[in-house]
This record gives structure tokens, C-alpha cells and sequence, in this order.
């Protein structure tokens, strides 16, 4: 079937409170998948849908389906099967964004290896959405903690995964016990005999719904990524403009409001730009583009619908600032550079949460992107200087500069400076308060492909990477075959700091863990949020992951009390990271970050000098064979004077009585 894809999300009849995160999140027009597959799914549908990762079809199932969720019911509504328990978390995620502003809603991701008394909780609180791996989802029905009688509406998504990792017999045991009555959404990028004859035995006279990811990228683009964090990302892209020549360029973001901000920036560093979004007026884009084919500005920054159908000759660079949500943005995207047969260039910045879909466009391209190199803040420093040495030469040669030459002569001889002294004062009125020479802020930047970092897989071994590797006996799942790195090591459930990853579902409050080691290699911080503020161990890994842009995998040991929080993370952590997580917000509070300074990891010694706890103290009244200064006696425990009287009385008693048998004798 074919359907045209609508102008908005508006036309396609979903809640307002889904419309209005779908906008948060800069979502303006549905991929084809989502145009053709929404309709159905709201209207109560099978629906039986073939398209490629990354063609966007988890809001295609994920939409729809929070319109429709009945919030004042407990038990689960609506169960999705993911083969991979990365997959799950993922799609958690995505569906807790697009339920923002739905109140009270709750979101379990559950999968093998993770403990099961958390997940249980949380189930017994109520959830409305159950993402999972098919192993675990069994091992909760079998226990009798998750129970289907109220399911709404079951999505089986990557079904083909699925069924290369040996799932499907899983699969068709969990589709066996839903209620009669009951909506299923089965995604499969192919669509082998067995996926097949499922849809053929368990969906009801189901849709089907085709679309092909668009692979089409001129082979003219040379495409490279860049790793970035949300701390360094501006200044990744000012060194990226400093490195690269270009003629005109054309940058992406996801938001309106985020096309304004970049361009007010980027014209603050000197750069001529300007923003392109949809609320700008069709007279004003007009004259925006216009004045990028004139050469009188270079940079546009501009969200997709805003550059839909642009083409301008002279653009020579697409920076993709924010990656897209799908395959089909990108391809849109990068296709304004290299048109006609000329040469271009497209840049992807790729947060570490964003690797996923950074795969998923290789994988629907059929094309590497290769990683960029950057030069050395020495090589830029280089350049500034020789562009400012022909600043001057052009200057030389092209203007008549009798009558400055009069006013420098007059201003030496009155205040008796030489012309080198006036001629940098010049240049220094015209830079500004903009350092002349790129200096890198902060610990942990290196001379060459330079960021804000903190430790990457090759730097640090992953704190669990067992665990990531090494499926759960009880759990039924079946992971890859990758072997682990190292043997696994049970982790007592009070420690885990993922556990349910929280999406919206309240954890209990843990045991307080007073003076827990740090490992090798961390550091303790203390945040201003607790209980007290409804955080969750999922809120601060986010919040953290997502400004610092350290995977979760290195974020350490998290303790969570009534109004505060501690957090172990690695050490090295550079200025500026550190001083924009003092202002990160988590669940609406900022956490005012601080280092724990009397928290250390084991193998460092106390400084000298250093004031001993009450507990050092009493360890040096009380320490059995331990001398006091100036003594020559141990100092053993004291006792109370009352005791010691007693003892003395007994003393003296036992003595008496061996005098009177010495005299008898």
C-alpha cells in the first residue's frame, strides 16, 4: 500500500500530551514507516511491517500506543519483545521520552542478568509498559510476576534477530498465552518462513506494511564522524571550522530553538551564520537562501523540514551537529552537498549513546564512515597566525593607509611608544576578549584528535563487562556467543545502579553503605538529590552518561540517601566536564556536584597532616598492643572505675584467704 507522509504528527490523530514530546524532541514530519503504520495501530490493527534499523519505526509502535494506554490502570498493558537486552533499554528509553508529559506513567525494561528483585518491585507497584527480552518476560510469567490478562497490545520488534538467536520458539510460547483479544505489531527487516507462519497463526488479518530504507548517497560525499560529548561539542565544531576549507556549509539540528542558539554562538566566535527553522517566515528563508548563494553568509543552521528541497551550489560541507532519528534524515541530509556531480563533505557528530544509530546508517548505506583526525592545537595555532600574517599583507597591498600612517606618527611622538607597541595594541583591539591561539581547557586533552574525555573502551576495561557478556542461567535468554573478558562476579542487588533503570518507575530505598571502598581507578562525588527529590539510580546515570558522556559501563558505585547521593567515577576528570556537571539538573534539581575529598580508593595513602576520624580515635584508645606516646606500657581497653574497685575487692579477698591456710599450716 502506499500513503503519502503528512505535513505533521498532528494529522495523524495522537494525544496531545504525545504531540507535545514529539515537539520537545524536534520531531516535525513521520518517516514513511510511521506515517502508514500509526493510522493502523490506533485504530486497533495487526499489523505486520518490514522495514531496516533505523527507518524509525520504534515510534511507529511506540506512538500509538502511549495515545492509547489507559493510565489509571495498574497492570501491564502492553508488552515489546526485543531480542538483545541493549535493544530493550534502548527502546525503554525512547518510549519514556515520548511519554514525558503522560502523568504517573511507568516503563520496565527487564532482561537477563539484571536482578530480579528489583524488576518484581517494580511490577508490583504497576507498570504500564513491559520492554524485555524474551527469556525473562518467560521466567516472570512462570513466577507468576507478570501477568498478561489485562495486555492490550504486543510488539515483537528486530523478529528476525529473533529468530537467528533462537528465540522463536520463546516468542510463540509468550504469544500463546495472551488474551484472545488482543493487538500484536510484529517489525522484521526480512520476513523468513517461520516469522511467516507466526504472523500467520497469531495476528488477525494483520496490515502489511513495506518500506525500504533509502541507501542512495552520491559516491561525490565523503562521509567521517566525529566522537563528541554534550560538554565539548561547540568546540569540537569551532575546531572543525578552523580545520577545514570550506565554501559554504550547511549545518543539522533537531530542534528550532537549538538553530537559533548555534547560530547566535557560532556569530559570537566570528563566523557569519544564520538559523533556518520553520517558524521562520517563507519571505525571510527565501532571502536566508539568497544570501547564502551571494556569499554574504557561509554558515546555515537549520533543522530538516527547514532545508527540505534546498540546493545551493556552493555548499561544500553538511555537519550532521545532532545525529538524525532515522536513515532517511541522514540520506536527505548529506544529499545538499555533492550535488550535480560535485565534491563533498559530511560530518556526523556521534555522542557514545548514539553509536547504535551511527551503525545503523553504515548498515543501510552499505558505506564506512570513517573517523575523522583532527590536526593538533599546534597546527591550528599555525594557521591562525599565517591567516592573520596575509590579513595584513592583504591589507598592505589593497588600501591606502596614508592617513593612519599620520595618526600612528603623531601618537608615537606624543607618547613615546614604538610603532611595534601601537601595531599590537591595534590587533589587540581587534580581537577582542577571543584568545588569539586555541588552548585546550582542562585534564585528559591530548595534542592530536583532541576532546573532552573521559576513559574509552581502550583506556579502562569495563567495570562489568562479565555481566554484559555472560547470560543468565535462570533467565532463559540467550546472548551472543562473544566470550567474557574476564570471569563473571556477582554483585549483591543493594550495588546496582541500573536496576530497572528506573523509567519512570519508583526504586526503594536502599540500606545506607557508610564508608564503601572506592576501586582502583575511581572517585567519589557527592550530589545535592535524594530520595527527597525522587531521584532513581537511572535518573543520575543518564543525567551523568549523557553530560559527560561516559558510557554507563564506567559509571561506578552509586549510594542514593533522603537528600543526597554519592557517585563513583573515573578518575582524571577534565575542568570543564566536571564544571558543567556541577550544574546538571536531575528530575529538575541541579545536583551541585563535589568531590568527596575523605573518600579515597584503596591503594592511596592518607596525606600527612590529615585530622583522624572519631573512629581513628577510638581504634587508638582501644588497639590491643599498641603503646601511647611517652609509655612504655601497651595501652589496653579502659574500664570503668567501679569495675576496677570490684576487681581490687576480689583481689584482696583471695589474698587474705591464702594467708590464713599459710598461718594454719
Amino acid at each position: 500500500m502506499t500513503t503519502e507522509t503528512p505535513i505533521s504528527f498532528k494529522s495523524l490523530q495522537l494525544s496531545e500530551p504525545v504531540l507535545t514530546a514529539l515537539d520537545d524532541a524536534g520531531y516535525e514530519t513521520p518517516s514513511p514507516i510511521q506515517a502508514q503504520t500509526i493510522p493502523m495501530l490506533l485504530e486497533g490493527r495487526d499489523v505486520l511491517g518490514q522495514a531496516q534499523t533505523g527507518t524509525g519505526k520504534t515510534a511507529a509502535f511506540a506512538l500509538p500506543m502511549l495515545s492509547n494506554l489507559t493510565l489509571k490502570q495498574k497492570p501491564v498493558q502492553c508488552i515489546v519483545l526485543t531480542p538483545t537486552r541493549e535493544l530493550a533499554i534502548q527502546v525503554a528509553e525512547a518510549i519514556q521520552t515520548y511519554a514525558k508529559h503522560l502523568p504517573n506513567f511507568h516503563v520496565l525494561p527487564v532482561y537477563g542478568g539484571q536482578d530480579y528483585r528489583g524488576q518484581i518491585r517494580a511490577l508490583e507497584r504497576g507498570v504500564h509498559v513491559v520492554v524485555g527480552t524474551p527469556g525473562r518476560v518467560m521466567d516472570h510469567m512462570r513466577k507468576g510476576t507478570l501477568k498478561l490478562d489485562s495486555i492490550k497490545m504486543l510488539v515483537l520488534d528486530e523478529a528476525d534477530e529473533m529468530l537467528r538467536m533462537g528465540f522463536i520458539d520463546d516468542v510463540e510460547w509468550i504469544l500463546e498465552r495472551t488474551p484472545e483479544k488482543r493487538q500484536i505489531a510484529l517489525f522484521s527487516a526480512t520476513m523468513p518462513t517461520q516469522i511467516r507462519r507466526i504472523a500467520s497463526k497469531f495476528l488477525n488479518n494483520p496490515e502489511h506494511v513495506t518500506v525500504k530504507a533509502t541507501t542512495g548517497t552520491a559516491s561525490t560525499i565523503r562521509q567521517r564522524y566525529w566522537p563528541v560529548t554534550g560538554t565539548n561539542k561547540l568546540d569540537a565544531l569551532t575546531r572543525i571550522l578552523e580545520a577545514e576549507p570550506f565554501d559554504a556549509m550547511l549545518i543539522f539540528v533537531r530542534t528550532k530553538t537549538s538553530t537559533v542558539e548555534l547560530a547566535d554562538r557560532l556569530a559570537a566566535r566570528g563566523y557569519a551564520s544564520t538559523a533556518l527553522n520553520g517558524d521562520i517566515a517563507q519571505n525571510q528563508r527565501e532571502r536566508t537562501i539568497e544570501h547564502l548563494k551571494q556569499k554574504k553568509i557561509d554558515i546555515v543552521v537549520a533543522t530538516d523540514v527547514a532545508a527540505r528541497g534546498l540546493d545551493v551550489s556552493r555548499i561544500s560541507h553538511v555537519i550532521n551537529y545532532d545525529i538524525p532519528h532515522d536513515v532517511e534524515s541522514y540520506i536527505h541530509r548529506i544529499g545538499r552537498t555533492g550535488r550535480a556531480g560535485r565534491e563533498g563533505d559530511a560530518i556526523l557528530f556521534v555522542a557514545p549513546r548514539e553509536r547504535r544509530l551511527h551503525h545503523a546508517i553504515e548498515k543501510a548505506t552499505g558505506k564506512t564512515i570513517e573517523p575523522m583526525v583532527l590536526p593538533s592545537n599546534e597546527e591550528i595555532n599555525q594557521r591562525r597566525i599565517k591567516r592573520f600574517n596575509q590579513r595584513i599583507t592583504d591589507t598592505l597591498e589593497n588600501h591606502e593607509l596614508s592617513f593612519f600612517e599620520e595618526l600612528i606618527v603623531e601618537y608615537q611622538k606624543e607618547h613615546d611608544v614604538t610603532p611595534t607597541a601601537i601595531a599590537a595594541a591595534l590587533a589587540q583591539q581587534l580581537q577582542g576578549d577571543t584568545p588569539f591561539l586555541f588552548v585546550a581547557k582542562g585534564k585528559g586533552r591530548r595534542s592530536k584528535n583532541e576532546q573532552a574525555s573521559m576513559p574509552t573502551h581502550s583506556d579502562r576495561a569495563p567495570r562489568h563487562s562479565s555481566d554484559r557478556n555472560t547470560s543468565d542461567k535462570h533467565s532463559g535468554d540467550k546472548h551472543s556467543a562473544e566470550k567474557p573478558t574476564r570471569a563473571p562476579r556477582p554483585r549483591r542487588s543493594e550495588e546496582k545502579f541500573d536496576e530497572p533503570a528506573a523509567y519512570g518507575v519508583q526504586s526503594e530505598k536502599p540500606r545506607a553503605r557508610e564508608g564503601r571502598p572506592i576501586e582502583k581507578g575511581m572517585e567519589r562525588f557527592r550530589l545535592a538529590v535524594g530520595f527527597d527529590n525522587d531521584v532513581k539510580p537511572g535518573n543520575i546515570v543518564g543525567a551523568i552518561a549523557n553530560e559527560a558522556g561516559i558510557d554507563s559501563q564506567y559509571i561506578g558505585h552509586i549510594q542514593i540517601e533522603s537528600d543526597h547521593s554519592f557517585i563513583d567515577l573515573p578518575e582524571g576528570m577534565p575542568k570543564e566536564i566536571f564544571n558543567d556537571l556541577k550544574k546538571t539538573r536531575v528530575c529538575g534539581v541541579p545536583i551541585r556536584m563535589t568531590r568527596e575529598l575523605s573518600a579515597r580508593s584503596n591503594d592511596s595513602k592518607k596525606p600527612s597532616g590529615e585530622k583522624k576520624s572519631s573512629g581513628e580515635h577510638k581504634s587508638a584508645r582501644e588497639g590491643s598492643g599498641k603503646r601511647a606516646v611517652g609509655s612504655s606500657k601497651p595501652v589496653g581497653k579502659r574500664t570503668s572505675a567501679k569495675k576496677r574497685t570490684a576487681t581490687k575487692k576480689k583481689s584482696d579477698k583471695g589474698g587474705k584467704k591464702k594467708r590464713q591456710k599459710h598461718t594454719e599450716a
